[in-house]
């Protein structure tokens, strides 16, 4: 009875041990043959430094035969931003951040950034309320070093050609890159860097934020938005005929406008995190449709906006463009003889609109000489 008795009691003690043991030895199984586990990955550092910075993850190569860049795909680097602008950025950021709401410049570029002296002018002494992005065209190389208020501020980029969902993409990552750098940016004005300023910068400023504005989280974008244009049924249609655009965009619904816009936070936002019309405007046009009529940079953005909020837009760009005489779908480019104060006068204030322009476009390098010689008497003179 004893000896029955201590060897219960043996066998009683030595089970946690036995489990111990086994317990230790799985762990150290698992560890020694287990596959490790990946880190998550940093997030991406919005901005770059002193000069551009490489091509973001998941560049591709253009089609040199047809001009074509392709079907623009949301790599993965694009995707962590739009994630991170779902996560952190909504309408109302710039009310909570307290601070005064601030004018966010978008360049989106292939070359030179030319006039960067004439906008240095602009932006002299109003730092704290403007902040400066950049998208460089990482096959293009800028030859003129940045200047101060462009050094540091590019994003991370890919290749974009005229005509291509690529420049959707990379308005869309400048939108979100301006988002997740300060909440306090309420106003994103996309350019390219042939665009110039036709007002001081105190004078957009108070433009954008009148005050009688009392909540700015409301103000309207300022987007180009046009129906029934001659050449609807053809951009429409660029994609593979009349059912390529739905059931997302019945033609009744498709719209055009200028590629330039000026949008307001909770717009911007809403294009960052918008899929279901961009999954439509990436594809590629058909070969027969590249050359006249195939322009989804000009189509998306004034498409979308007026499908989700048709009040909250003005219907009109900040940004004035000529297009008498245009050629192959380009504008009058400016030259420097052209360039007087009579030509920023019509520019503000053009085709009998009830509104004034803040920017314009498009202007041909030796435009800066006579540009910056008369900036102080007539161009930031309101």
């Amino acid at each position: 009875m004893t000896t029955t008795t201590t060897a219960a009691a043996t066998t009683a003690t030595s089970s946690p041990m036995v489990l111990s043991l086994l317990l230790f030895a799985s762990l150290t199984a698992l560890l020694v043959l287990a596959p490790r586990v990946q880190q998550p990955l940093a997030p991406r550092p919005l901005l770059g430094g002193e000069q551009a910075p490489p091509a973001a993850e998941g560049s591709y190569a253009a089609d040199l035969d047809t001009g074509a860049v392709g079907a623009e795909e949301d790599g993965a680097d694009d995707l962590a931003l739009f994630r991170r602008v779902t996560l952190d950025s909504g309408e109302g950021a710039t009310a909570a951040a307290g601070a005064a709401p601030k004018v966010a410049f978008l360049f989106l570029t292939n070359s030179d950034l030319t006039f960067a002296p004439l906008w240095e002018r602009f932006f002299s002494g109003h730092g704290s309320l403007l902040n400066v992005y950049v998208h460089a065209d990482p096959a293009s190389r800028l030859r003129l070093p940045p200047t101060p208020s462009f050094r540091g501020r590019f994003v991370a980029a890919k290749p974009t050609r005229r005509g291509d969902p690529s420049l959707i993409a990379a308005a869309r990552r400048l939108l979100a890159a301006a988002l997740l750098d300060d909440p306090a940016n309420a106003y994103f004005a996309l350019l390219s860097q042939h665009c110039v300023p036709l007002h001081s910068f105190p004078y957009l400023h108070a433009t954008l934020f009148p005050a009688t504005a009392a909540h700015h989280h409301r103000l309207p974008s300022y987007i180009e938005v046009l129906a029934d244009e001659p050449q609807m049924l053809g951009r429409y249609e660029a994609r593979g005929g009349e059912g390529a655009m739905l059931p997302e965009v019945p033609f009744a619904r498709f719209r055009i406008g200028s590629q330039f816009f000026t949008l307001a936070r909770r717009h911007a936002v809403l294009v960052v995190r918008e899929r279901r019309l961009w999954r439509k405007f990436r594809e590629p046009c058909l070969p027969e449709s590249r050359l006249h009529s195939c322009y989804p940079e000009e189509h998306y953005f004034p498409t979308l906006l007026d499908m989700a909020d048709p009040a909250g837009v003005a219907r009109y760009t900040l940004t004035r463009v000529n297009w008498t005489g245009s050629f192959e779908g380009h504008p009058h480019r400016y030259a420097a003889p052209e360039v007087t104060p009579r030509l920023v006068a019509e520019l503000r204030r053009s085709n009998g609109s009830d509104y004034e322009h803040m920017f314009a476009r498009k202007f041909a390098p030796d435009c800066l000489g006579p540009l910056l010689a008369m900036a102080d008497s007539v161009i930031f003179k309101d």
